[in-house]
């Protein structure tokens, strides 16, 4: 009987996003910028907006330096490091300084989207594997999900530093299925990016759901969204 149940579940691995996904980037982006123009402030004597304004200078220069679409463009720290060239300004101790005073506050205030943490411990019950699919680099990315709480869930982990390639490359969601070891068709990933996430999954033969946020999806879609994480009904979502 457990083996026909096996047979019968179709989602057999669910993957995660990160940003905007299991918590909301957008929002503690803000905490992190307001503790990176205070540093600046402080430092420099350089104002709010002289620190924003100069912050997405020194973004265009990095993306122009990089060229590539991997997951070097989301550096802070080669952002950092940038602003003080832009400012004529010693490397040392600020860019450093400047990079923990942004990720540590923002991950300092941080907290999972709501339900998610039920989400994957229900899925768990089931025996479903838990991954994440996410850009940037590996160590931001572990340090986010230790403060969120959700380590313990996760059996996998991708991001586009080890996949040397942004989403939605499929290199990326192929390097998911691989570690999630199960077919393409037997994956669910969920992400807050439609072009990135949910057309991205699709496009690799797998389910793409669109997390909207809390927010109420647009009338005309053509993929599966989840609202909140809140009160899923997980049998009818392995289906």
């Amino acid at each position: 009987m457990a083996l026909q149940k096996e047979e019968y579940k179709m989602i057999k691995a669910v993957i995660f996003d990160i940003d905007n996904t299991l918590y909301d980037y957008d929002k503690n982006h803000i905490y992190g910028m307001k503790a990176l123009a205070d540093y600046c402030e402080s430092a420099f004597g350089v104002s709010g907006e002289e620190m924003k304004r100069c912050y997405k200078e020194a973004q265009r220069i990095m993306l122009d330096r990089i060229r590539t679409d991997t997951a070097a463009i989301h550096s802070r720290l080669l952002r950092m490091q940038i602003m003080l060239e832009l400012w004529e300004k010693p490397l040392f101790p600020h860019a450093l300084n400047m990079y923990h005073a942004y990720w540590d506050t923002l991950i300092r205030q941080a907290q999972p989207s709501p339900g998610v943490q039920k989400f994957m411990q229900e899925l768990k019950k089931r025996g479903i594997r838990i991954g994440i699919g996410t850009d940037m680099t590996a160590y931001v990315q572990y340090k986010k999900l230790s403060a969120l709480g959700l380590y313990s869930y996760i059996d996998f982990i991708v991001t586009s530093e080890e996949a040397g390639a942004e989403k939605p490359d499929p290199h990326l969601f192929d390097i998911c299925v691989e570690k999630a070891g199960v077919r393409p068709e037997e994956c669910a990933f969920i992400g807050d990016n439609v072009r990135k996430d949910i057309e991205g999954a699709w496009e690799s033969g797998m389910k793409g759901i669109w997390y909207t946020q809390e927010k109420e999806p647009p009338e005309h879609r053509y993929f599966p969204t989840i609202r909140s994480f809140r009160g899923i009904d997980v049998d009818e979502f392995l289906k």
